[in-house]
């Protein structure tokens, strides 16, 4: 195949877009091995940690059941830095507008921004704003960047899974990529189905109480839970086993998901975290999450089962074992 095509019809969280990045973009701008590619970087300066983290959205429709992409950026650059443990303190905000967009809907996107911000207990210390002649931006698109703190020395990332370490989410999957899908398409649906769009900083902090037993911390967003647990075994060189009889789902989604023929395991999440938990500790992360307002229907999903690199896979419903691959193309395409 024609390298060039990887361009083409393909967004983030397929295997296409790994395959970009692993093979062009990051080794000629970064160089970063596949162990320490996180949802944010870890910066040394003067002798503290920072995160650094940077994220471009483009939603589309801009306003779906349970919010829309001014809370969404925020939101998945707040959460992408509580996924390396770190206390999100500021970002930045670039806006890119056709020609002739709404200035009322930019007022709404706006004050949704400034409300996730005040949420997350961030501020918005930066910004700009292009606009482009009609037809070249589908709207708008928004670049969000941003920075945060370490209060702990723990070290949190795709690689370090243990064999032996539970795996836990903080709730319901699939809420966000359906609810996006459903607005964009028009599907009459007989229950609402809300997008879980939230910041997980709160959430997090409180699980980090437990120090050294949270090994990873991961949210699943394009390309879903599957594709997420992909990620993580290939950087930790383990086999991830996952019990989909546990898998927390609403019925609505499950539904729309059989009817539509889509597998919610590559699913889009936007206020989910996987949490890679101490064996002995995983009783009392899950409790933690239940007690936080965006864990409620957290659950225990799996485990890590041994040192095989690079494998997921599903004890099924029937009982049997199948394998979880990477997300091949986009299942559901401009989801965030």
């Amino acid at each position: 195949m024609d390298n060039d095509l990887i361009l083409l019809g393909h967004g983030s969280g397929g295997r296409l877009s790994h395959q970009l990045l692993d093979e062009l973009i990051i080794p000629t701008l970064s160089g970063i091995p596949a162990s320490g590619q996180n949802d944010a970087a870890i910066l040394e300066h003067d002798g503290r940690r920072l995160a650094f983290t940077t994220d471009s959205y483009v939603v589309d429709p801009i306003f779906f059941p349970g919010g829309n992409i001014g809370d969404l950026a925020i939101n998945g650059t707040v959460n992408d830095l509580a996924m390396v443990g770190a206390q999100p303190v500021a970002v930045s905000v670039g806006l890119i507008m056709e020609e002739g967009f709404s200035r009322s809907e930019l007022a709404e996107i706006l004050r949704s921004m400034r409300q996730a911000a005040d949420r997350a207990g961030i501020v918005i210390a930066a910004g700009d704003t292009k606009v482009v002649p009609r037809g070249k931006a589908d709207r708008i698109f928004i670049n969000t960047s941003g920075i945060g703190f370490f209060r702990h020395g723990l070290e949190i990332g795709g690689a370090n899974a243990r064999v032996g370490d539970k795996i836990l989410i903080n709730g319901t999957i699939g809420d966000h990529g359906i609810a996006v899908m459903a607005k964009r398409e028009g599907l009459a649906l007989e229950t609402d189905i809300l997008s879980d769009c939230a910041p997980l900083n709160g959430l997090v902090e409180g699980l980090l109480e437990e120090g050294a037993a949270i090994h990873v911390l991961r949210d699943p967003t394009r390309g879903g839970v599957a594709t997420t647990l992909k990620e993580i075994a290939i950087q930790s060189d383990v086999t991830v086993t996952l019990d989909e009889a546990s898998l927390p789902m609403k019925g609505a989604v499950r539904g729309v998901c059989a009817v539509l023929g889509l597998d919610p395991l590559y699913v889009a999440n936007e206020g989910k975290v996987l949490v890679f938990a101490a064996p002995e500790a995983a009783e009392r992360v899950l409790e933690r999450m239940k007690g936080h307002p965006f864990g409620r229907d957290a659950a225990i999903i799996g485990e890590v089962t041994d040192g095989i690199g690079g494998k997921v896979r599903m004890e099924t419903l029937v009982g049997g074992m199948r394998a979880v691959e990477m997300l091949s193309g986009e299942q559901l395409p401009r989801i965030c």
